[in-house]
């Protein structure tokens, strides 16, 4: 199969960039979404050219229903056909339930799991007509099990887990899959900036006694993307390490 656009929301956070890596290695043409005007983006992609990358920027802010479609149509029609799709945009505004405000929980629903319908919506059907898609929805541990003070966070990437079954159950006779990844604590530059006790106390915990690569969440995207992941459809893959076993 010819590899065409590969399309990463949040494409330039840790987690993002190590997908976006991951899919360029495989072969496919890879497009970082970011938000309109996004400061750090020209800084972004000179430093991903710099170690051989040559990724384009998609504008749209993914809360953003009406930017959404207008982002899909015009990569499209000027970059390429959509094949794969990668729903990681994501935020945390953590509080204890009862100190949570509205804002806490409207800002982390509406770009966690708000953007997963945004930016899937306008897709969808293109993948479906044409019988082919892959699209791969970046949940967290902490949807599957929750997390102390993460009420919206916890919620929204269990909502994640809902509408990727939803879905793959929609489009599977279109030859397009529907999967969602739980990954556990990855060593991006957010975690590596914690305090290096509680980092030690959080691998305390992992089984594995290590955190996570971004590359290895990457690596597992690119695979759910390829013709070999076929067979695989509304599915979460958990990858924390044995953090939680399910």
């Amino acid at each position: 199969m010819a590899k065409n656009v590969a399309l990463v929301t949040g494409g330039m956070g840790g987690l993002g960039t190590a997908i976006c890596k991951s899919l360029a290695n495989d072969g496919w043409k890879v497009v970082a979404n970011c938000l309109p005007a996004f400061p750090p983006a020209a800084e972004w992609v000179a430093k991903c050219k710099s170690e051989g990358y040559d990724f384009q920027i998609a504008e749209a802010d993914v809360t953003d229903y009406d930017q959404c479609a207008a982002m899909i149509k015009k990569i499209e029609a000027e970059i390429g056909q959509i094949d794969v799709l990668v729903n990681n945009a994501g935020i945390t505004r953590d509080a204890m339930f009862r100190k949570m405000d509205k804002g806490q929980w409207d800002a982390v629903m509406s770009t966690n799991l708000d953007s997963v319908f945004n930016v899937t919506h306008p897709l969808l059907p293109l993948m479906a007509e044409r019988g082919f898609g892959r699209v791969v929805n970046i949940s967290s541990v902490n949807g599957v099990k929750g997390q102390f003070g993460q009420a919206n966070y916890s919620a929204a990437k269990a909502g994640i887990l809902g509408i990727t079954k939803a879905l793959a159950q929609e489009v599977a006779k279109k030859g397009v899959t529907v999967n969602a990844i739980a990954p556990g604590y990855i060593g991006t530059e957010m975690v590596m900036a914690i305090k290096e006790e509680v980092r030690e106390q959080i691998v305390a915990t992992i089984p594995v006694g290590r955190l996570g690569r971004p590359d290895e969440i990457g690596d597992l995207c690119a695979y759910l993307a390829s013709d070999k992941a076929g067979f695989i459809t509304g599915a979460t893959i958990n990858i924390n390490g044995g953090l939680h076993m399910c």
